[in-house]
């Protein structure tokens, strides 16, 4: 165990005879040999939240398109196809948006949201059959129920914006050296 341990980079505890695992050492994991976790979990640990949960999203949209239009009637390989290009357009958006959302307003990035979020849904809405006018509708309602909820997000947990907060606003009435008192005479 203690060539294990100094192999990597670790050492054996006295008494117990345990790898210490915060001094870089790796314990022994069953059947899979250290180095294989150790490569798995640092990869997973180098995709960012801003790539994998669009990515995860559009994958959750793409399957609902394939629910989607496969309860409208479509048959499997058509079904298939509609939720593969939902999933590819929302996922490449959705990155899109991310990527540019430090650039952006609150209210912008609330818009592109809510545009994003609308757009998609009324597409997923007309899979089922139902009129334009009635689709745009009802993706114009759900956008604009999302670009609420994410101004709300936005304007409530500013500390975790990109930027910092947005437009702070200090209280000056009167610029300053305008305070002075006039002569008298």
């Amino acid at each position: 165990m203690d060539q294990h341990a100094r192999r990597h980079g670790g050492r054996a505890a006295g008494s117990h005879g345990t790898v210490e695992t915060e001094h870089g050492a790796t314990p022994e994991t069953g059947d899979r040999p250290p180095e294989q976790t150790s490569r798995l979990a640092a990869m997973a640990g180098r995709v960012p939240p801003t790539v994998s949960l669009p990515i995860i999203a559009a994958l959750a949209f793409g399957c609902f398109t394939i629910f989607r239009a496969h309860a409208a009637g479509m048959k499997g390989g058509p079904a298939l196809l509609y939720g593969v290009a939902a999933a590819v357009v929302t996922g490449a958006l959705g990155l899109v948006v991310v990527h540019f959302q430090r650039t952006m307003l609150t209210e912008t990035r609330a818009i592109a949201y809510g545009a994003l979020f609308g757009a998609a849904v009324g597409w997923n809405y007309s899979l089922g059959g139902e009129t334009v006018l009635k689709s745009s509708g009802f993706g114009f309602a759900l956008g604009a129920v999302m670009l609420v909820t994410a101004l709300y997000i936005f304007r409530t947990h500013r500390v975790r914006e990109p930027h910092g907060e947005h437009r702070p606003h200090e209280r000056r009435f009167l610029p300053p050296g305008t305070h002075r008192a006039l002569p008298t005479r």
